[in-house]
């Protein structure tokens, strides 16, 4: 019997690709939706989940099995990051300004495979030059997540997405793109058509939905917490453009009456909000918006100088983060789980402490739930624009062979995340097995 236990994960990867069938047996099952498991097998054929049985399985092609013995372990499916930024989690950034593509892009396809080595199989990426990089890891040249690419994030003049340099305004009408533009950072588009030229040149590059900046933010230079950003007419006419392209916009917004704006231009998920008030909350839950919310609390380390502008920013929405979760528990608001790690390589290669900072509102299995099944519900949410379009998240016949092995239960210790080199002792992505800590029995 061959051991996999001191191969490199890429090389354990290379080894069973080419597997046609994956057979898990002696395990304890957590599907994504229910609070139990189940003690069983789970047969995976190429890409997908094919049989569930509390019973011994005989696959009818035994050609090129791959069985594994769970040994009683937690199953679970793969984590899903709702709101992420993998172009620029890695980099502070003073370095990111300062890096030609080539560099950032480099040091994306690290963290790439160190987010998948974390367990999470998925990103929805909420701003930044992905599709490359979303391209190499389905065509299998490089380990990593699903991405679910919004492509350039879209900003006015003065928003959250403005990048331009202090003596790059007034800026001419023939104006050549900023660093930023030229590369799907963040692009500028002030009025209704320009912002609809910008909409559907995201969709032209194969953004599954679209991200729009409809609010200030810490991070950005030109526009304090308060101010709202774009019309409703040009929050509408994104919208428009996307609703042709059958997917949806999400906006990037803190305050009510940013949020309010966006609902109203049938904006279908609110990224952050955690300035938002009890009244905008209600609308949410009347109009059925997607929140998608992130544990931001003072025990972060700031990527941002003390005392400098974005971090008096980023303390005054750590303020807002414990009343945002409460709300959203209060009214059933659909919640889904980003990280929004951005300048800190320590944050983003600890993504697992970030899940279980859920703890401070939700309970092991809500926690579990809403990382994996909820998620994968947002995932969905793209309609005819999803790159991967069976389901996500869940456990179940017909559901993408994104598969995790803990060592211990999570619904009982969920903390158990917060060191996937030691826990978690199997990762499968798509019906490909990148790490297995177990001895294969064929």
């Amino acid at each position: 019997m061959r051991s996999f236990l001191c191969l490199p994960v890429i090389l354990i990867a290379m080894n069973v690709a080419a597997q046609k069938t994956i057979l898990i047996n002696n395990v304890q099952v957590f599907n994504g939706n229910e609070e139990k498991t189940i003690k069983g097998n789970v047969l995976i054929s190429g890409n997908l989940i094919t049989k569930i049985s509390t019973t011994a399985i005989e696959p009818e092609n035994k050609t090129d099995l791959y069985i594994i013995d769970g040994q009683g372990r937690f199953l679970m499916p793969g984590l899903i990051d709702a709101h992420t930024h993998i172009m620029m989690e890695s980099l502070s950034e003073m370095a990111l300004m300062g890096s030609d593509i080539e560099f950032i892009t480099v040091i994306a396809v690290n963290a790439a495979k160190k987010n998948l080595m974390q367990g999470f199989t998925t990103f929805r990426d909420a701003g930044g030059p992905t599709f490359g990089l979303k391209k190499a890891i389905d065509m299998g040249i490089i380990p990593g997540p699903r991405i679910y690419p919004s492509g350039a994030m879209i900003s006015q003049t003065a928003g959250h997405g403005d990048f331009l340099m202090p003596q790059e305004v007034p800026r001419e009408a023939a104006a050549p793109l900023a660093y930023a533009e030229k590369h799907s950072v963040g692009i500028i588009a002030d009025g209704v058509d320009e912002v609809t030229k910008r909409v559907r040149e995201q969709l032209r590059q194969g953004a599954s939905q679209i991200k729009l900046a409809a609010g200030g933010g810490a991070s950005s230079k030109y526009d304090p917490l308060d101010v709202a950003q774009y019309s409703e007419a040009e929050l509408a006419a994104a919208v428009n453009a996307a609703d042709n392209w059958n997917t949806y916009v999400m906006v990037h917004a803190y305050t009510p009456r940013s949020i309010q704006t966006a609902i109203k231009a049938g904006v279908r998920c609110i990224e952050h909000g955690h300035l938002v008030d009890e009244e905008t909350v209600k609308i949410m839950a009347g109009k059925k918006i997607w929140w998608c919310l992130q544990p931001f609390t003072d025990d972060d380390k700031s990527p941002h100088a003390p005392g400098s502008p974005s971090f008096i920013k980023q303390q005054q929405l750590r303020k807002g983060t414990d009343s945002a979760y409460f709300l959203a528990k209060k009214y059933k608001i659909k919640t889904a789980f980003g990280t929004d790690c951005l300048f800190d390589a320590g944050k983003s290669g600890k993504r697992g402490l970030q899940l279980t900072k859920l703890t401070r509102w939700y309970n092991p299995f809500e926690i579990l739930h809403i990382a994996t099944a909820v998620n994968g519900e947002l995932m969905a949410l793209s309609g005819p624009r999803n790159p991967y379009p069976n389901k996500l998240g869940t456990i179940e016949p017909g559901a993408y062979a994104d598969i995790l092995l803990i060592d211990g239960n999570p619904l009982q210790d969920i903390k158990l995340l917060e060191d996937p080199d030691k826990n978690i002792l199997l990762i499968i992505k798509d019906g490909i097995v990148y790490k297995n800590m177990l001895q294969p029995v064929k």
